[in-house]
């Protein structure tokens, strides 16, 4: 096909649906001349899911247009960027990607025979490449390097070395792999440009770069590996696959923020050129529509049903992702994919396995490593205050925590905080306590605060973000997989252990170990209280 292109076509099939192309000059000359180098490079942290195939259409088009096409798995950068794959599991995460992006590629047609697949320590660590990257950090400020990675490197209150070098060496990449170009999210915007402004003053010629618009999740927000209720993993069930398409956002006539609407935009009809609308024959029956503003203006006058279009979304979405599944039935990739993503809740002692919390009485192995996931922490709505009657000091609170009935929590905190500020608010309730008495009263949860000693003693409730509702599971960053205990056995300490290290940050951001309490709909904060501890 691509043969049968003028320059033109293959710069406009090149270049359909991106946001926007640096150094379009620069492509066009190259297509005058010969075929287009172009790399794409995924870091190996989190599982792919299905946003992946906006990047897998992407390549069928560079593909179609006859570029000669790199995938790079960046598994020094996953290390980089704040240890998200630690260096033991490098190997293997590296190992799951190229399954399952081939797998992917596979299962839109994409002929795996036209493409390069490179690991980045192949060539990253050779003598060359790091007096490269010591002649860069030579030249690159603190303040451009944090600049270039802050929408791509996880942010941190004490950011590591580690995450200053990954833009550099990502601007190196493009003069080790021979590319014309290279091809990402708009998120990487000013890496490209860091690349741009610092590879000229080595030597080294300025890319041209690619880049496409970012798709929302499932919940309106960016699709993440890290934010289990925003994606749809490859290997989700049907069944999966359904539920989560249920809960997506998709308000009728909204085209802001819909990954659903966006998934048809940027993956089936570049993959298919058509979609269909499933719909009751009492309803008109199916539609078939040639193009994706046809699609939308139907979507806005709300001729097309949400319900309708997460429907035909899920038909299309399971017929690409069967392949997927099918290759992974097998017990070599069964087992890679466990190798690759230890279930977090699950430490070791004494060289074996144990479960962290798994029994009511919370499970009977000795933790090495204590996994946050085991505390049953949600969202709660306070619905009444008032003093205990046998203790000045104490007040009891009715909280609504997502059950049938609301729980009584006896707590002492309250007392610093105004009662006004307290009726019908949102706060953060740790839920699988074992209920005590407090003079008198059981106390069937505890409500978690920020707060800084002193006198006097200041304290705030934990604000969850905007729309939460009460029972919504709050959880630490990296441990969304984990299973909370039934009951936190007392004995062993399981909640005092962990709460050392639940923290306030500078931005007012709660944390345990740095890494963020988050709900699905966003981060955990409170209101001043820099610094504070969490009890």
């Amino acid at each position: 096909m691509a043969d049968q292109l003028s320059p033109d076509e293959k710069f406009n099939l090149i270049t359909r649906n991106l946001q926007e192309v640096l150094g379009e000059e620069k492509v066009k000359q190259v297509l005058q001349e010969r075929a287009l180098r172009v790399y794409w490079g995924t870091a190996t942290t989190g599982k792919p899911h299905v946003a992946y195939f906006v990047p897998m259409s992407k390549i069928a088009d560079f593909l179609k247009a006859g570029c000669e096409v790199t995938v790079l798995f960046a598994d020094l950068h996953a290390y980089l960027d704040n240890m998200k794959a630690p260096w033991e599991l490098l190997e293997l995460r590296v190992k799951y990607y190229e399954q399952v992006i081939k797998a992917m590629l596979e299962s839109i047609s994409v002929p795996l025979d036209k493409l390069k697949f490179v690991k980045g320590t192949d060539f990253q660590l050779s003598r060359e490449y790091t007096l490269d990257v010591y002649r860069l950090s030579s030249m690159v400020t603190e303040h451009d390097a944090k600049k270039a990675g802050a929408e791509v490197v996880k942010q941190v209150e004490h950011p590591l070395l580690s995450g200053l070098l990954y833009p550099g060496l990502q601007a190196l990449d493009e003069e080790y792999l021979k590319v014309d170009a290279q091809f990402g999210g708009v998120d990487q915007r000013k890496i490209f440009t860091l690349a741009e402004k610092y590879l000229p003053s080595l030597g080294y010629a300025k890319r041209a770069h690619l880049m496409n618009p970012m798709v929302p999740g499932l919940t309106g927000a960016k699709m993440s590996s890290s934010e289990e209720e925003s994606k749809i993993d490859l290997l989700d069930s049907k069944e999966d696959v359904k539920k989560k398409l249920k809960k997506a956002f998709c308000e009728p006539g909204n085209i802001q923020n819909n990954g659903v609407l966006s998934f048809v935009k940027y993956v089936l009809f570049p993959l298919r050129g058509v979609f269909s609308i499933k719909r009751d024959a009492k309803l008109g029956g199916d539609k078939v529509y040639s193009a994706f503003e046809e699609v939308e203006k139907d979507f806005v006058a709300e001729i097309i049903h949400p319900g309708d279009l997460k429907a035909s979304v899920e038909v299309a979405l399971n017929e690409l992702l069967e392949p997927i599944r099918k290759k992974f039935e097998s017990p070599e990739l069964r087992k890679l994919t466990s190798d690759a993503y230890p279930d977090p809740s699950k430490t070791k002692a004494g060289g074996k396995g144990v479960k962290a919390g798994g029994g009511g009485d919370g499970g009977g192995g000795v933790d090495d490593e204590l996994a946050p996931s085991r505390l049953d922490i949600r969202v709660g709505k306070i619905l009444s205050v008032e003093k205990h009657p046998d203790a000045e000091s104490l007040y009891l609170e009715k909280i609504d925590v997502g059950e049938p009935e609301p729980r009584t929590v006896v707590s002492g905190l309250v007392a610093y905080i105004s009662q006004e500020d307290l009726q019908d608010r949102l706060v953060l309730v740790l839920c699988n306590l074992k209920p005590q008495k407090m003079r008198g009263i059981e106390s069937q949860a505890m409500l978690l605060c920020a707060s800084i000693e002193g006198e006097p003693r200041k304290v705030e409730p934990l604000d969850p973000p905007e729309g939460s509702l009460p029972g919504d599971r709050v959880f630490v960053e990296g441990y969304e997989s984990g299973k909370p205990d039934d009951r936190l056995n007392p004995k062993k300490k399981v909640w005092d252990k962990l709460q050392v290290d639940l923290k306030i940050s500078d931005e007012c951001v709660a944390q345990w170990k740095d890494k963020q309490l988050m709900t699905k709909l966003g981060q955990i904060t409170c209101k001043t209280l820099k610094g504070g501890n969490i009890s």
